[in-house]
């Protein structure tokens, strides 16, 4: 392979096709979840704070707190039990502006502080479309990664719950996929350069300067936005910040830069810091332009409070007060009360995620009895269950293909896996500082898409080239797994939905018994 064809490699020629397979599954994905969206129209675990903050942001532009019942006055209609006073908040505004956004189209209802997380769960299996279609240069394996993820049972449940997950695994896929788009861009420039001045290589020159990269810019504000929904964002941001790096190196090296691929730190290295980390941060504090510019929030004022504040005497008494806002939610999230001595039953300690030992129950309605509510059980009661759990089935096998992408990047020197696994270790591992608090399941959102992007590719190479021998039997066996990944998500549908159910045909679905319970 010439320098040119290896710096051209991700130039699709199918892209008619690739817009065609990728909007298909992107609507089968929205019909799924859309489907009795607002049922249970009640509030659900962690809608308690995320639906009434979103509201209250709305109304007011800071988070307040409300009444002990009005989560029951919420399933009638009924917002007077919201209060005037500011409340403390753990994590930034952008997730809850967003669910605001459907509550204001639609009403504090079910279904209006659901549909933003529907919007954002269906762009999350967009965006790992078109990511594992460029990663591995193949629309098959794109649609396959976009099926896996339409029938996972936690993307699927988190996309019909106002929680703030959603919101950041979508900013966080839609980032990592511009910047695997800003990689290609980059070759494709260098391979543009070459031909312009007929050179077969750089001939141990740098090569042109590109220091405007569009990509790199939109994934920087991707990345600010994940980050300005939760915190832990910042980690991929650190992450893919040194991975890019690498990256413009090897492009470097592989144009024929010699021992001058080393200016790149000097050169490209500095341009991506300004392009993610410094894109960022204005991404972020932009998150916050409510409280900034309102006077009720929570410690609000506490710039003009304490005027000889050092951070107040620099910054002004609005970003003083942001700023010992922030030191108050690191406080809460490191201080005593969450590590150590906060306790909760669904407690899942990250080293179980990728098995799926401990999913989180959302919601449990038990012992309803026969006659009532149309419950036909005989010898025993009916039951309403929302548990926040991958499809099994979906989740080990992606688990024995995260090995193999070990294998195939480290060993065989595959750079598509690097990628996600980069980005499964920057969104997994952190967790492990902080063992000593609660931590759940349904945080793994961050990694379904990279590890279900794994899987299909694994499945890619099974299958083969076009003309590859055993083609079909090949053929037959990834299909057959998908289509064992979808029966079993519609066997668990039911306990994703709430549907009605007796206890008997929900123990039969708690494959792990005590621990799924």
């Amino acid at each position: 392979m010439t320098t040119l064809q290896a710096l051209d490699d991700g130039r699709l020629r199918d892209r008619a096709a690739g817009w065609v397979v990728t909007l298909t599954i992107t609507l089968l994905a929205f019909g799924l979840r859309f489907y009795n969206l607002g049922f249970p129209n009640k509030i659900l675990f962690d809608e308690t704070y995320y639906a009434k903050d979103a509201w209250s942001v709305l109304q007011s532009g800071y988070e307040r707190n409300w009444t002990d019942g009005a989560n029951d006055l919420l399933v009638k209609g009924d917002t007077s039990g919201m209060l005037d006073t500011a409340e403390f908040m753990v994590h930034p505004p952008l997730g809850k502006l967003l669910i605001g956004a459907g509550e204001h189209l639609f009403g504090m209802n079910a279904f209006g502080w659901r549909f933003a997380s529907l919007i954002f769960g269906t762009l999350l299996v967009f965006f790992t479309i078109r990511m594992a279609r460029r990663l591995s240069r193949s629309t098959l394996v794109g649609a396959i990664a976009g099926i896996l993820l339409t029938f996972d049972g936690l993307a699927f449940v988190m996309s019909r719950l106002a929680l703030l997950d959603i919101f950041q695994a979508t900013f966080a896929v839609a980032a990592v996929s511009a910047l695997l788009a800003d990689r290609d861009w980059f070759r494709h420039k260098l391979a543009d350069y070459l031909r312009r001045y007929d050179l077969p290589d750089l001939g141990g020159r740098f090569g042109p300067l590109m220091l405007w990269r569009p990509w790199r810019i939109v994934a920087g504000a991707l990345l600010g936005a994940s980050c300005a929904v939760k915190w832990n964002s910042i980690y991929l941001l650190a992450a893919m910040g040194i991975l890019v790096v690498f990256w413009d190196l090897g492009a470097r090296r592989l144009a024929g830069a010699g021992s001058r691929q080393w200016l790149s730190l000097l050169v490209d290295a500095p341009a991506a810091f300004v392009q993610l980390v410094v894109v960022a941060v204005p991404v972020y504090i932009a998150s916050w332009y409510k409280w900034l510019t309102t006077t009720g929030g929570w410690s609000r004022d506490w710039g003009e409070k304490n005027p000889t504040d050092p951070w107040v005497l620099r910054f002004g008494d609005a970003f003083g007060s942001l700023i010992h806002f922030h030191q108050e939610i690191y406080g809460f999230h490191t201080g005593s009360y969450m590590m150590g001595e906060s306790v909760h039953p669904y407690d899942a300690n990250p080293a179980g995620w990728l098995l799926m030992l401990r999913p989180i129950g959302i919601e449990a309605v038990n012992d309803i009895q026969p006659g009532t509510e149309g419950c036909q059980a005989v010898g025993t009661t009916c039951m309403r269950i929302i548990s926040g759990m991958g499809t099994p089935i979906l989740w080990w096998a992606a688990l024995v293909a995260i090995v193999l992408a070990i294998v195939w990047w480290v060993g065989g020197r595959d750079w598509r896996f690097g990628l996600p696994l980069v980005a499964i270790a920057a969104v997994w591992l952190p967790w492990f500082q902080y063992t000593d608090r609660p931590q759940f399941f349904f945080y793994a959102i961050m990694i379904i898409p990279f590890s279900v992007t794994i899987l299909a590719m694994a499945l890619g190479k099974l299958l083969g080239p076009a003309l590859s021998p055993h083609r079909m039997q090949r053929a037959i066996a990834v299909g057959a797994l998908v289509a064992l990944i979808i029966f079993n998500f519609a066997f668990i549908y039911p306990i994703l939905t709430a549907e009605l159910i007796t206890r008997t045909q929900w123990w039969w679905r708690m494959w792990l018994g005590n621990a799924w319970v």
